[in-house]
């Protein structure tokens, strides 16, 4: 896949360039029907398939406050390239930006800059100063410059609408199978390894690798979870706590995860963890001991339901090493 972050470096529009233009945090279920709708169009006619995005969110731009999001650009790059597409276009988005007409928008980036030759688009869409390019105007508009818009409609999953706004309210519930259902994958979080007080080990019993969480970031339900960890090419189960450490009356809200079969230093070293169930809320044990005690029942039942994801376990390791 071919990534252009400014527009400028477009010298030249596509090979009949099949469109479609979003958001897409999370890149879910619906995401991935528009992906498949554009890479076909291109298939047949061997065109080009492209996506249009923004970086950052603009949400995060007009309402910094209004939205926490489910996947960082990095992630979305990836999980856009891995739906097949062949040329991926990041348009950095800032005020200046926003005060882009819809008109201006089609004309000067999807029809010279671009070459738009069909538009695909979500049912709910709308894009430019004021949200003015909705899906009439896109229809209207491809009427008269001669590109055709194809709109895919709400995708449900077991009644639930799979769209990024329900799946951040499933997220802030710790409902993560019916995340992965929405998302077609397990929900992840991801960073560096930080300096944590050292307690899990010499304390507790149980090391732990530590991401700290910003307030600015989409946090799951605090509490205790059965994990995937995915570290230097490798997967390994755990079990991680999404909190402030009450029992130590810690201030600062972190993923500590203690990953099984693993005794390497990894501070400062980059993991993916993928949350596959919430197992019980954080709680304030009276000391080290209860709480190693309690460590130990939950490790037995993250085992338990690691065993009966084994096949969507694997599968999960194999997709992410084979590209």
């Amino acid at each position: 896949m071919k990534l252009y972050s400014d527009l400028a470096d477009i010298t030249e529009p596509f090979q009949h360039a099949c469109v479609t233009i979003g958001n897409f945090d999370g890149v879910h279920l619906g995401h991935q029907m528009l992906f498949s709708e554009v890479v076909a169009r291109a298939h047949r006619v061997g065109g080009t398939s492209v996506v249009v995005t923004f970086d950052p969110h603009p949400l995060k731009v007009l309402c910094p406050d209004s939205i926490r999001l489910i996947s960082t650009t990095e992630q979305k790059i990836e999980l856009i390239e891995k739906a097949g597409i062949d040329v991926l276009v990041v348009i950095p988005f800032d005020r200046d930006f926003a005060a882009t007409t819809a008109d201006a928008f089609v004309d000067e980036i999807l029809l010279d800059r671009i070459g738009v030759r069909e538009l695909v688009v979500g049912y709910d869409y709308a894009f430019g100063r004021g949200r003015q390019g909705n899906i009439d105007f896109l229809r209207a508009k491809g009427r008269e410059k001669g590109f055709p818009v194809t709109v895919v409609e709400a995708h449900y999953e077991n009644s639930m609408l799979v769209s990024s706004t329900k799946i951040r309210e499933l997220v802030v519930q710790g409902r993560m199978r019916d995340v992965r259902k929405l998302l077609g994958r397990y929900y992840q979080i991801r960073g560096e390894v930080q300096m944590g007080r050292q307690r899990g080990g010499p304390v507790v019993g149980f090391p732990t690798a530590n991401l700290r969480i910003s307030k600015e970031d989409l946090c799951p339900k605090r509490g205790v979870y059965v994990t995937q960890v995915i570290y230097d090419g490798k997967c390994y189960g755990g079990i991680s706590n999404i909190g402030y450490n009450p029992t130590f009356g810690e201030n600062r809200l972190v993923a500590e995860t203690h990953i099984f079969d693993f005794h390497d230093d990894i501070y400062g070293r980059p993991i993916k963890i993928n949350l596959l169930r919430h197992l019980r809320g954080e709680k304030k044990f009276s000391g080290p001991e209860e709480l190693s005690r309690q460590i130990r029942r939950d490790i037995q039942v993250a085992h338990d339901v690691l065993e009966a994801a084994q096949k969507d376990l694997l599968l999960s390791c194999e997709e992410k090493f084979s590209r």
